[in-house]
């Protein structure tokens, strides 16, 4: 899963379907849910952004189912991102215009190799999915924690459903760790985060879905790469058109791959000449791990310590930006949480706290940032890195979440940024998206209150903030 050109968008219809959370002070995306706003390289990372400094989540609109249990249909109201190709008048002067479109396309069909007949043959009868423009533009006003977000996609259920998958393609799993280096627990985490193990990868067409978002709204040219790479997939025989299914931006496959994504990392795993990384799973394995690969995986390395941060501690260092070896985190305080030494002082790693002060650390080192080229959100790397360890039997994290904290609403999230742009912290456009910006505006208040700067958005900082 990929997002805009850089990361990856696994836009994947999974796991929590139409859920947007958010950690208290960072915005983030359920697999399969929200996926709009920034797609990418396979799907869930797409539209998952960064949880904690990139794009904004999005959950569907809340509208009316359509006659007898359909999909509902296309609001017609404006998007809430105000964006002049959002509104309800472009959005329908596009679609009347969507036919046109589709076949403007064929001369950058035609110079991918994509033969007139196939072009024609896939997007003959093709229609416009308007309800897509909604779940694009949508904005939830209520989230969830990352707490909720742990609980909800590292469970029992899924934690047994994985050891099954590990067993059965035990033979896939060796071949793809000795070829690639990747850590078989990570492949079947990905596995069962973005489509719950194949039982929810989305039912929309990838040729449907990424042509409507070509055609139609603020994504267009994003998307018509998707398009196009979706046909050539369907022109090279890799997959049938019933098989490329998925969520409403175009992710589709177990592990949630965009059409940019298969074409830069799919392999044929079992030598049959095709790429099949929807039913065939060792194609599907090999894919998700060369994926992995080219990212950058360190083979034999874990993907980061939960760490004890100890009272007193300067939240500022807690910043992607400023990656320290673990000797010198040692020398500043910071424990593993189960007391074990680090097994590499030398390598380097950042501090994530992303329930602040009030909740467990954690060090992360290179293979969590491969983890978040695949999905650009920490919480969603996070999830993926502990179900992985959880997989090959290791326990739930030590310390406690900060459960009392209520996450705050998207209006008193506006309020909280609007606040600081009062007191000069934020330089901002208040958008009630709680990000990288928001976070540092966030501590530089705190630290003027002599409050642990640690960025975290809590109702009490919130409160401060108004002066009561």
């Amino acid at each position: 899963m990929r997002s805009t050109g850089t990361s990856r968008t696994n836009l994947n219809c999974a796991v929590v379907i139409a859920l947007a959370l958010v950690v208290p002070g960072a915005i983030l995306a359920v697999p399969g849910a929200a996926l709009a706003q920034s797609p990418g390289s396979n799907g869930l990372s797409n539209l998952f952004g960064n949880i904690f400094s990139g794009p904004k989540a999005a959950s569907p609109a809340q509208t009316a189912p359509g006659p007898d249990g359909a999909p509902p249909p296309w609001s017609g109201e404006d998007g809430a991102s105000g964006h002049p190709l959002m509104t309800a008048d472009a959005i329908r002067q596009s679609a009347a215009n969507f036919q046109n479109c589709v076949a403007s396309m064929w001369p950058d069909a035609a110079r991918r190799n994509i033969s007139q007949q196939n072009f024609e043959r896939f997007t003959a009868g093709l229609e416009p999915d308007l309800r897509i423009m909604d779940l694009l533009d949508s904005q939830p006003e209520f989230t969830k924690a990352i707490w909720d977000y742990l609980d909800i996609l590292v469970n029992d259920n899924r934690l047994a459903k994985g050891r099954e998958i590990l067993a059965k393609y035990k033979a896939q799993f060796d071949a793809t760790e000795k070829a690639y280096g990747v850590d078989r627990y990570i492949i079947a985490s990905i596995w069962g985060i973005e489509s719950n193990y194949s039982t929810q990868m989305g039912d929309r067409s990838v040729v449907q879905s990424t042509a409507t978002l070509a055609c139609i709204g603020r994504r267009q040219a994003y998307f018509k790469d998707e398009f196009l790479s979706a046909l050539e997939i369907l022109n090279r025989g890799d997959l049938r058109p019933e098989q490329m299914r998925g969520s409403w931006a175009g992710a589709f496959g177990p592990t949630q791959f965009m059409p940019t994504a298969f074409k830069r990392f799919a392999v044929d795993g079992d030598g049959d000449g095709r790429r099949d990384v929807v039913d065939n799973p060792t194609d599907l394995i090999a894919s998700t791990a060369n994926n992995l690969k080219k990212d950058g995986w360190q083979s034999g390395a874990s993907w980061g310590y939960e760490v004890v941060v100890p009272q007193g501690f300067n939240y500022m260092l807690a910043d992607r930006a400023k990656a320290m070896p673990l000797s010198q985190w040692e020398h500043l305080g910071l424990k593993r949480a189960n007391n074990q030494p680090f097994p590499h002082p030398a390598e380097k790693a950042y501090l994530l706290a992303p329930a602040g002060a009030s909740g467990p650390g954690f060090l992360m080192l290179q293979n969590f940032r491969v983890i978040m080229k695949y999905n650009p959100a920490e919480a969603y790397a996070l999830a993926i890195g502990h179900f992985a360890d959880r997989l090959r039997g290791g326990p739930p994290f030590v310390q406690p979440w900060p459960r009392q904290e209520r996450v705050l609403s998207r209006a008193e999230r506006l309020e909280l940024q609007q606040l600081l742009a009062q007191r000069g912290y934020y330089r901002g456009t208040p958008d009630g998206q709680l990000g990288g910006q928001t976070r540092e505006a966030l501590r530089g208040f705190q630290a003027s209150i002599g409050a642990p700067a640690d960025g975290f958005a809590s109702a009490e900082v919130l409160e401060r903030l108004r002066g009561r």
